[in-house]
């Protein structure tokens, strides 16, 4: 199997983990949070997605994609994350646009090196793993969040 081919089977399959629990969540879950913990489960779908767009378009090289990473720009939740459909349709965005990206690298480019603030010096094929974890960790959090939270 092509190297690509098997990345992009690895991230559809991994972010299912997140995207499977989407279908149970209503807008009333997206204000919960556990304890006196700062991030709603609205904060943390948009933040998965705002990830996602930042590799796409920054570690992928997909120069069209748009994004304004505002949770990681805010660092915290600003409480503004309350609307289901707009989350729904961000997130959907995101996953195609890495999706795309990863379709395109060539079976070489995932040895290419990329340098970020965020991660240092990786290749691609470790920053998939990267982005991968990251949004399974999230996904976690939700989980926990949707079904304790308050």
């Amino acid at each position: 199997m092509p190297t690509t081919l098997f990345f992009n089977q690895l991230w559809h399959e991994a972010r299912t983990r997140f995207s499977n629990q989407l279908a149970t969540i209503n807008p009333a879950d997206l204000t919960k949070k556990l304890g006196d913990s700062p991030n709603s489960a609205g904060f943390i779908i948009r933040h998965i997605a705002d990830v996602e767009l930042l590799f796409a378009k920054n570690v992928f090289g997909q120069d069209e994609v748009k994004v304004t990473a505002k949770t990681v720009i805010a660092k915290h939740d600003t409480g503004e994350w309350t609307n289901y459909q707009d989350l729904l349709a961000y997130q959907q965005y995101a996953f195609d646009a890495l999706q795309k990206a990863i379709a395109a690298q060539t079976d070489a480019d995932w040895q290419t090196q990329i340098s970020t603030k965020e991660f240092g010096t990786k290749t691609k094929a470790e920053a998939l793993g990267r982005i991968v974890s990251h949004t399974a960790y999230h996904a976690g959090q939700l989980a926990i969040i949707v079904k304790y939270g308050k």
